[in-house]
């Protein structure tokens, strides 16, 4: 089990949920924008928000997002330790750097040395393609060598007595990604941010993430993730839940699931299933909906969920529990499974 690490008053790690993460794209100068798009992404289910944060104009814009937000706000820092020093002083919930690009020993150490003052974590963001020259060379860019570069970096804060660290090994590549994060999780306790990064554009950014999120997920692997997609991060949020939600680690969520149809099935199945999609898309609560297009999967699989409908040309059933509650033509069926979902709305 993994170390507990606080992120403002979010705990990573041990038997904690897996929490959402995702990054803003707005200007950090443009605070405006960059508290809306925070904003939206809270309202979308994220519970942690980076910035990225560039220069000492970014501090003063920073300090005011920070104090405008409650969401746990996170500073990505690149190449400049002062920087990290200072958003460490402003009140950020943590700070993410990769100590091979900050420079030397002794900068990371003022870095380590700022947010012990401050009580807030530090995530060490190691990715495949940023790997310093010596773990290159005898490594090449590959899974044992992102390990190896992360355990280096952990040492270096060990040191100074510092635990509070969460680490993230990513990799434009699904499979190194995969190999590097199950190298790591043996090797440590510290809790572990999973994601592809540079996944690509929503299409290809959702199956990469799905099969190298999915597959740490199920192995009991990570304990705060991030879908990285080009484009609009609430979609980030979005992509992550369904994730979560297909591994069975989403609490309090509706799944409706569905037959794959073939020839047996007679009825528009797929507007049925929107339409139970829209309905079920504000409940907050776990349960499994069935909506099934014959009679051979159907009464099966629709007993085994909560509520249930399976259909035919000529008539159509309506489960609760597994129990049967109506049979009859569809749209008195439809109508008496609406309304069973409503109740769970309104519950």
């Amino acid at each position: 089990m993994k170390r507990v690490v606080f992120v403002k008053n979010l705990p990573i790690g041990g038997n904690h949920r897996i929490s959402v993460q995702s990054m803003t794209n707005t200007d950090t100068l443009d605070e405006h924008a960059t508290i809306a798009q925070i904003r939206a992404l809270e309202d979308a289910g994220c519970d942690i928000v980076r910035l990225a944060v560039s220069n000492d104009n970014e501090i003063k814009s920073s300090k005011s997002i920070v104090e405008k937000t409650k969401i746990p706000l996170v500073a990505d820092i690149q190449f400049d330790y002062r920087l990290a020093i200072k958003c460490a002083d402003i009140g950020f919930s943590a700070i993410r750097f990769n100590p091979g690009n900050i420079g030397s020993e002794a900068k990371v150490r003022e870095v380590v040395a700022s947010c012990k003052q401050n009580k807030i974590p530090i995530r060490i963001g190691v990715n495949s393609g940023s790997l310093e020259k010596d773990i290159v060379k005898k490594y090449g860019h590959s899974a044992e060598g992102m390990a190896m570069s992360v355990i280096n970096h952990a040492k270096i804060l060990e040191k100074e007595n510092f635990y509070d660290i969460v680490i993230s090994l990513k990799s434009s590549c699904v499979k190194t990604m995969i190999e590097a994060n199950r190298i790591i999780d043996k090797r440590c306790d510290y809790p572990l941010h999973i994601g592809v990064t540079e996944s690509g554009i929503y299409e290809d950014g959702l199956y990469k993430s799905a099969i190298g999120i999915g597959s740490l997920l199920i192995d009991g692997i990570g304990n705060t993730l991030r879908v990285s997609l080009t484009g609009d991060p609430v979609q980030e949020v979005i992509v992550a839940k369904e994730i979560l939600k297909a591994c069975g680690m989403l609490e309090n969520s509706c799944e409706v699931i569905s037959c794959p149809t073939c020839s047996r099935c007679k009825i528009d199945l797929v507007s049925i299933v929107k339409r139970v999609k829209e309905l079920t898309k504000e409940i907050d609560k776990n349960l499994r909906i069935a909506v099934m297009g014959c009679v051979v999967n159907g009464p099966g699989e629709a007993r085994n969920a909560d509520l249930g409908i399976a259909g035919t040309e000529s008539k159509f059933a309506v489960f609760k529990k597994g129990k049967v509650i109506f049979t009859g033509e569809q749209s008195q069926a439809m109508d008496i499974f609406e309304n069973a979902i409503i109740k769970h709305l309104k519950k």
